[in-house]
C-alpha cells in the first residue's frame, strides 16, 4: 500500500503501540506508523509488560518526526525526583517530541505490587506539581503526605529546553477537576465517544488550553462488516465497572447495562453487543465511517484521536487505519 496523502485535520491522529507486540516487531511498528504520517505513537506501561521509559526512548531514537506519548506512568511506582530525571533525559535528547503521561494506575495492578496509597487523589496531586517544578528547573522542597522532596533539582545541564507536555490519565471527577487545575492534558481511556469527552471536558474544566487524548480500539476495512466484527475483540472489558463513567453518558447507557447483567461471560457480552453500539463504541468501519467518527471526536473538544490496531498481524493493520489519514 502506498503512503496515503495527508490531509488538514483538526487535531493529531496517532496510534497505540500494542503492549504484546513480539519484540522484533516494536520498532518496525512505530517506524511504519511515522512512514505513514500517524502524527503521535502512544506507549503504555502495564504491570508485567514492557517499560513505558524504555519503550519511549527506543522509539523515539529510532524515528525522526512522530511524537510520541508515555500514557502513562504510574505515579506509586517511581520515586518523582527519579522519574523527572527520566522524562527530562528524553525531553532534552528528542526536544518537542515527547508527551508524558501520569496517573493513579489500574488499582488492582498497584495493591498488587504494594504502591496504591490510602488517597490517591492526593499522590497525585503532590507529585504532578513537584513533577513540572522538577522538570522546569526549579529547586524543590516538598514535605507532602507522599511526596517528600528536599532541595532537589536537575543539573542545569540536564534541564529541557522544552519541558515534555505533562498529562493526567484519570477518568474521576475528583481526578478529571484535578488535570483540569494542574496538567497540560487529560488522556481518556478507551472507549472514549464525543459523549464522553464532551462530559469529561466539562469536569476538567481547565482555565487555559488543555489537550484531550482520547484512546479507541479502530478496525477499518472496504467490508464493514468485517471490521465490525474486528473491532469486537477490543471491546470485551467494557461492560465492567470500572468503565462505567464512558458508557453513562451514552443515550443507550442503561441497555447497555442490562445487556451486560444478563451475559454470564465478557465473550458472551461482546458478541451480543448490536453492530450500531460497536460503530460508537470503537473507530470502526469503512474509511470514510471511521474518518467521521475521528471528526466527532475532534468536533467534540478531542485534540488527539488514538487508535489501537487489532488483529494478528498489528504493523498489517496500520496500513488499514492510515486510510483515515
Amino acid at each position: 500500500m502506498t503512503t496515503p496523502t495527508t490531509t488538514p485535520r483538526t487535531g493529531a491522529v496517532g496510534v497505540m503501540l500494542p503492549r504484546d507486540l513480539p519484540r522484533d516487531q516494536v520498532l518496525p511498528f512505530a517506524r511504519r506508523a511515522e512512514a505513514l504520517g500517524f502524527d503521535e505513537v502512544w506507549i503504555v506501561e502495564d504491570l508485567g509488560f514492557r517499560g513505558g521509559i524504555a519503550q519511549a526512548a527506543a522509539v523515539l531514537a529510532s524515528t525522526a518526526r512522530v511524537r510520541v506519548g508515555i500514557g502513562l506512568l504510574p505515579v506509586g511506582a517511581r520515586n518523582v525526583a527519579f522519574a523527572a530525571m527520566e522524562l527530562a533525559s528524553l525531553a532534552e535528547l528528542f526536544p518537542g517530541r515527547v508527551d508524558a503521561g501520569v496517573g493513579h494506575g489500574m488499582p488492582g495492578w498497584m495493591r498488587s505490587v504494594g504502591a496504591w496509597p490510602a488517597s490517591p487523589l492526593t499522590l497525585l496531586e503532590e507529585y504532578v506539581t513537584t513533577l513540572r517544578s522538577l522538570l522546569g528547573g526549579t529547586s524543590v522542597d516538598v514535605a507532602g503526605r507522599y511526596v517528600q522532596v528536599d532541595g532537589v533539582a536537575l543539573d542545569p545541564a540536564t534541564v529541557p529546553p522544552v519541558p515534555p507536555s505533562l498529562l493526567l490519565g484519570v477518568r474521576g471527577p475528583r481526578s478529571l477537576a484535578l488535570s483540569g487545575r494542574v496538567a497540560d492534558g487529560t488522556i481518556l481511556a478507551e472507549p472514549t465517544t464525543p459523549e464522553y469527552a464532551r462530559a469529561a471536558l466539562r469536569a476538567i474544566d481547565a482555565p487555559a488550553a488543555h489537550s484531550l487524548v482520547a484512546y479507541n480500539v479502530a478496525a477499518v476495512s472496504d467490508d464493514e462488516g468485517a471490521a465490525l466484527a474486528q473491532a469486537r475483540e477490543g471491546l470485551a472489558w467494557i461492560g465492567e465497572p470500572d468503565w462505567r463513567p464512558h458508557i453513562d453518558p451514552l443515550p443507550f447507557a442503561d441497555e447497555f447495562a442490562a445487556l451486560r447483567a444478563a451475559c454470564a461471560t465478557r465473550e458472551e457480552f461482546v458478541e451480543r453487543l448490536p453492530d450500531a453500539w460497536v460503530r460508537r463504541l470503537a473507530v470502526a468501519g469503512t474509511p470514510p465511517q471511521a474518518r467521521a467518527t475521528i471528526d466527532a471526536l475532534f468536533a467534540a473538544g478531542v485534540t488527539s484521536a488514538v487508535l489501537t490496531p487489532l488483529g494478528a498481524d498489528r504493523i498489517a493493520a496500520l496500513d488499514s487505519l492510515a486510510t483515515v489519514l
